[in-house]
């Protein structure tokens, strides 16, 4: 069962949270529409950002992001003008009052989203995949992770017949549901063909209660009043 479904869905309210948290009520269907409007956008225009995740709560009038980042200074520009360029391009889009706050991913080599991403970007621009899979693997482990497993498909080396590869180190137990196992699927589109990355890694097991929602509640990344330094929370 482990192999078949997505270990982020799968932990769902046992070890992770919901990237959405809001109550849609009769207006769902429009409210999940922009959604993904938000991250398509986002993800589209902070492209050279690092992201990792983006979070979005509602409430009546507020729309609160917050964007989990390896490069936060990207985002917030030069006493952070592109921030408030942000908040009005999304004020657009959704035509509410947006907040936006800032997360920063200490440790890049331990998200998987960041790892399937480098990956993708060193194969288009012609790395030999088995060196950048390698040095991935080698990183995460480094900055201890328990694990990680990286599966690669699609024309490798431009060869006539597509096929998949996989690379292993530590233990990824997919079946065991207080595993903590960051998942993401990345492309790579090169001039013989799209190439498909998966990456699994594992963080360790998690005992107890956790907190699913973590950047609940955080204030305005500009401070009190608009203010102020950046309110950039650090990922444990």
């Amino acid at each position: 069962m482990g192999q078949k479904v997505n270990p982020i869905g799968n932990r769902l309210g046992i070890v992770r949270g919901w990237d959405s948290n809001w109550f849609g009520g009769k207006n769902y269907g429009d409210k999940l529409v922009e959604d993904t409007k938000i991250r398509k956008y986002l993800n589209a225009r902070l492209a050279k950002a690092s992201i990792s995740k983006i979070i979005i709560e509602r409430t009546l009038k507020l729309i609160t992001i917050t964007i989990n980042t390896a490069r936060p200074g990207i985002i917030i520009g030069k006493g952070g003008q592109e921030v408030d360029k942000l908040k009005e391009e999304l004020k657009k889009i959704t035509d509410k009052e947006v907040q936006i706050n800032i997360f920063e991913i200490k440790r890049p080599e331990m998200d998987a989203v960041i790892v399937a991403n480098n990956i993708a970007r060193q194969i288009e621009g012609r790395i030999a995949y088995r060196r950048a899979i390698k040095m991935a693997i080698a990183s995460t482990m480094r900055m201890g992770a328990e694990g990680i497993k990286i599966q690669i498909s699609g024309r490798l080396n431009g060869a006539e017949m597509a096929r998949s590869e996989m690379y292993k180190e530590g233990r990824t137990p997919l079946h065991t549901l207080r595993a903590d196992i960051d998942y993401c699927q990345a492309e790579a589109l090169t001039t013989y063909g799209l190439i498909g990355i998966k990456v699994w890694i594992c963080k360790g097991e998690v005992y107890g209660k956790r907190d699913l929602t973590p950047n609940a509640g955080m204030k305005d990344s500009r401070g009190p009043k608009g203010k102020g330094g950046f309110n950039r929370r650090k990922k444990k």
